[in-house]
């Protein structure tokens, strides 16, 4: 089977030669340089049509030639929409012809998103030798696990041998240093034989501050009028963008139609400037139900600070109509605050009462649903979210962001209490949110994620500056010899220290949380899972004294089967508690809780949950 994503963007291989076209209203006399595979370059003129596009078939073009566009003034620029850039940004892109590629996964239709358990993972520092080649070797241990779903974060082509993702500048093209094309395409294959799901990190709020030449060939892909922390923002909604918005509708689709992947994860879509009668995120989802999700399950993940819930929303059949979830932050600063004690930055808004925070977070999804945020400044944030089903949240206590952006890279089994951590991580995978693990989470690892790059000199200076300065403003970094220690983020051994080191896995004390998650999600898949396709509202909470109490109502296992109600009780308080009753129910999971003469008694850091015939069905 081959699988091509036909747009008028780029470079299109065919019988005859190569279409090229790139879109560039304002500008004239663009010249196409072309480099067979072996031979000597040749540049040819384009012809502009009066839409902007210019044009040109090369009857000689091959897959694996290499091509770059001149424009009038000498500046020599890859292809935005190139396939592959192996010379990395500043060079020529390469022909890549995607029907070479044969794929496997015929009988692959994806799976329902109540299934999803999902795990977030870096390329580069998954590994090793940080390739998609590497990481091929790995992912059965991460599906014999539990995990189901792989997100791999941002693959756009970046500047230099190391990034996070999220400094992409060539939306369609695998950063080389990860491997070809086809290195992802088997990669995605192999999850697919295994049962993975595999979603990707897109990022379409910014581009990167190197390697971007759209504002040399293109300025119509900004709007100046509106403005963003990276500076003009994409143009979403201003003068010609339609185009601007079909460029990011095709790469979503290309993802997911060339890759065969399961879904897409949209970054900080809060950062989007779009008050469109339709916004790109609804357009995007509408483009893929329209394309791929008619044969398969295709999911669309929000990361989204502004907590809008109308973006979640469902339609009468219960499916989404743009997001399918939202990475869910409210419950990781609680989460935070409960396990660790820190309340600097974001963190207050959640200090004054952590525990009851997070029970409601479990129960609700959103902890802030319109009320007014101590840390912005008393502004109001977030949108009711009772009326979502519990599986719109992607519920965990650690992702790349969280650990990443300390200035140390600590991971929160390094900064807690470990009765709380565990306790913590417990709860989000027994609840019926959609639980995701930041790589390693699993097995405890003790190597730091730190905030890497590798950006040319100026730039990298400038950087290196800018995050020790950011750290400024906090006690523990207020003299300059604090911050000097804060790791530089273009030095190649900040990228490596945050590489896995997978013999831990099989060392304790990291054995013995592999095998806590392995029981967790060996429950979850089993009792769990079947009752989540249904589930409809949100859940009831209460807490008292730091014993933490959330309910939900699930569906039956089939239509005719009884519904269930889920319990779960967990001790984040100072001292051990009794319940005056038992839970009702069968038992699904309990850690550091007894039952006795006086009911349930829970130690500190206890969970206990059970799944209860509901009466009536």
């Amino acid at each position: 089977m081959k699988s091509i994503h036909h747009m008028p963007f780029g470079a299109a291989a065919h019988g005859n030669g190569v279409d090229f076209a790139l879109w560039a209203p304002s500008a004239d006399g663009i010249t196409l340089v072309h480099t067979p595979a072996q031979g000597v370059a040749s540049s040819h003129a384009m012809q502009r049509g009066a839409d902007g596009w210019h044009r040109l078939t090369l009857a000689d073009a091959r897959h694996g030639d290499s091509y770059a566009y001149r424009l009038a003034d000498g500046l020599t620029i890859p292809d935005p929409a190139s396939r592959f850039n192996p010379q990395d940004v500043h060079g020529p892109s390469q022909v890549v012809d995607p029907a070479r590629f044969e794929w496997t996964d015929t009988a692959w239709r994806g799976r329902p998103w109540h299934e999803a358990v999902v795990y977030e993972l870096h390329v580069g520092t998954f590994t090793e030798e940080g390739t998609f080649q590497a990481a091929r070797e790995r992912i059965g241990e991460l599906a014999e696990l539990g995990i189901t779903a792989i997100e791999l974060m941002p693959l756009a082509d970046f500047p230099g041998a190391r990034n996070w993702g999220y400094d992409g500048v060539l939306q369609f093209a695998p950063d080389a240093s990860y491997g070809t094309p086809d290195d992802l395409k088997a990669l995605v294959s192999d999850a697919h034989a295994l049962g993975l799901m595999v979603l990707v990190d897109v990022v379409y709020n910014h581009f990167g501050p190197e390697g971007n030449y759209l504002h040399a060939c293109c300025p119509e892909f900004f709007n100046a009028a509106e403005r963003t922390p990276w500076g003009a923002a994409i143009n979403f909604d201003g003068d010609q963008s339609r185009t601007v918005r079909d460029f990011f509708i095709h790469n979503a689709l290309y993802w997911v139609e060339e890759f065969h992947l399961d879904g897409l994860r949209m970054d900080a879509i809060h950062a989007i400037r779009d008050s469109s009668p339709k916004h790109i995120v609804q357009e995007i989802r509408e483009a893929l139900n329209a394309g791929p999700a008619r044969e398969r399950h295709v999911h669309l993940v929000l990361e989204n600070d502004a907590n809008q819930a109308s973006l979640l929303a469902r339609d009468g059949n219960g499916l989404p109509v743009a997001g399918t979830a939202q990475w869910n932050d409210d419950l990781h600063h609680a989460a935070h605050v409960l396990a660790t004690g820190e309340r600097d930055g974001y963190y207050a808004d959640y200090a004054d009462d952590a525990a009851g925070r997070f029970a409601r977070a479990l129960a609700e999804g959103f902890i802030y649903q319109g009320q007014p945020s101590a840390f912005r400044g008393g502004e109001p944030r977030g949108e009711p979210s009772t009326q979502l089903p519990s599986t719109a949240f992607v519920s965990y206590l650690q992702t790349h962001d969280q650990v990443g952006n300390r200035a140390f890279g600590e991971r929160i089994h390094a900064l807690g209490d470990p009765a709380l951590v565990r306790a913590g991580l417990a709860c989000v995978l027994l609840s019926p949110h959609v639980p995701m693990l930041f790589m390693g989470d699993e097995f405890a690892a003790s190597s730091p994620f730190l905030y890497f790059c590798d950006f040319g000199p100026e730039l990298a200076t400038a950087v290196a500056e800018g995050r020790r300065a950011e750290f400024g403003g906090f006690a523990a970094f207020a003299d300059d010899a604090a911050r000097a220690r804060i790791p530089d983020p273009n030095a190649e051994e900040t990228f490596t220290n945050s590489k896995l080191r997978w013999r831990e896995r099989g060392t304790q004390p990291h054995f013995a949380r592999l095998c806590e998650v392995q029981q967790l999600l060996d429950a979850r898949h089993r009792l769990l899972v079947p009752h989540l396709a249904g589930a409809r509202r949100a859940g009831s909470h209460r807490c008292e004294d730091g014993v933490v109490h959330v309910q939900w109502e699930l569906a039956g296992a089939t239509a005719d089967a009884p519904a269930k109600r889920l319990h779960l009780l967990a001790n984040f308080g100072a001292q051990p508690a009794t319940q005056a009753a038992v839970l009702p129910g069968e038992l699904i999971y309990s850690s550091g809780a007894a039952a006795d003469a006086a009911g349930l008694r829970l130690e500190r850091g206890a969970v206990h949950a059970t799944l209860e015939d509901m009466a009536g069905g």
